[in-house]
């Protein structure tokens, strides 16, 4: 079993809170995490269709059934939104702190029926694949970097032995059946596999709507739909630029990346590790692979992400601005095992520019060797 470091935040807020949500991408390990989190629970699938008929047609005598168990497990809940404005009647009636732990595939507060009658009621986690820390402790990492970003951080690799390519690619057709349609009617789903593709061919790059509506034949607004989609069921994140305080010579658009490398490997027809060595889309993956890591890092405190990129309008730009109270740290990401003293010659326009010390910088790159230096901190 891998210890997942958002169990003890979990755990802690099940004191505070009637109810938890903890949502995440299919196959993240949620049930796995509340189930052992909360042993004692009585646990129900709402994938199954007949606990889902039962609970519509009763939902009031389901809720008081179990009001004097230790707690209640309530998985893959979007299937049962009407059940929710019941749940805040039996909430404020019985006041039992951690009583409903709620799991989702799919971000729960962009359903108004969690906003509206959940609010100051639910606590919301985000359970995300494997973080490297998680990997590392656990003494499963890959042992090279084309290894990880091409396996991927989805935990059943970690714990069974499968076909990374086969799993994939089963995992893909699945979600394109089963969620995409579950939240917006697609009529085409081919259509929207393209527009998968093409998305896993802009990972790291600045989001251009036009260009997927030309390469897809869709218009913006079904792009903008479809991409609400695609972040809604994690399987991409649109990074914000840091542009507070820096005047209007910085761009504005976000830019797109994946939760997950293999996911994107396997949508860019990438079959083996071995491919991505002299892969033209390398060093995206593994700018994608790190960001996601530091978002993944803020979710398993319980926290919301603080992080950002930064690019002006003569592409002079930093990969990640990591936010907090009192600073700004900018980090470079590059996928070459060899360090060069050039590395470091983005960050000068940045410094400049938002006036920080040069000792701040960070340059993450794919070697190993760690260690200060005039311009910057090499790790």
């Amino acid at each position: 079993m891998i210890r997942r470091y958002l169990a003890d935040k979990l755990k802690q807020l099940a004191t505070q809170f009637p109810a938890i949500s903890l949502m995440g991408p299919r196959q993240s390990g949620k049930a796995t995490l509340v189930k052992m989190a909360f042993p004692e629970y009585t646990y129900f699938s709402f994938k199954d269709p007949h606990v889902r008929e039962l609970v519509r047609n009763d939902p009031r005598g389901f809720l008081n059934h179990t009001k004097d168990a230790p707690g209640v497990i309530l998985d893959e809940v979007q299937h049962i939104p009407e059940l929710f404005s019941y749940m805040q009647t039996h909430i404020d009636l019985h006041k039992k702190r951690g009583h409903f732990i709620l799991t989702s595939p799919h971000n729960l507060l962009l359903n108004p029926a969690i906003t509206q009658s959940l609010a100051g009621r639910i606590a919301i986690l985000t359970l995300l694949p494997l973080s490297i820390h998680e990997l590392t402790q656990a003494q499963k990492l890959p042992q090279t970097l084309d290894d990880t970003l091409f396996t991927g951080q989805y935990p059943i690799f970690y714990t069974d032995s499968l076909s990374v390519v086969d799993w994939h690619r089963s995992y893909i057709n699945s979600y394109v059946e089963r969620d995409v349609r579950q939240i917006q009617r697609v009529t085409d789903l081919s259509i929207f596999q393209k527009f998968l593709r093409l998305c896993a061919g802009r990972i790291g790059q600045v989001l251009n709507i036009n260009s997927l509506s030309n390469d897809t034949g869709m218009s913006t607004h079904a792009i903008k739909q479809w991409l609400s989609i695609l972040e809604a069921t994690y399987i991409i994140f649109l990074l914000q630029p840091y542009y507070r305080n820096l005047g209007k010579r910085v761009i504005k658009s976000p830019k797109l990346y994946f939760y997950d490398t293999g996911l994107a490997c396997s949508l860019l027809s990438i079959t083996s590790s071995d491919q991505l060595f002299t892969h033209h889309i390398r060093g995206n993956l593994f700018e994608s692979f790190i960001i996601a890591d530091f978002i993944k890092q803020r979710h398993n405190k319980g926290l919301n992400p603080n992080i950002f990129f930064w690019r002006d309008k003569t592409d002079y730009e930093i990969d990640c601005i990591v936010e907090d109270a009192t600073s700004l740290t900018p980090i470079e990401i590059k996928v070459s095992q060899t360090f060069s003293t050039h590395f470091f010659d983005h960050f000068k326009k940045w410094n400049e520019f938002a006036h920080t010390d040069p000792s701040a910088n960070i340059l993450l790159y794919g070697g190993e060797l760690s260690q200060p230096t005039k311009r910057g901190t090499l790790v």
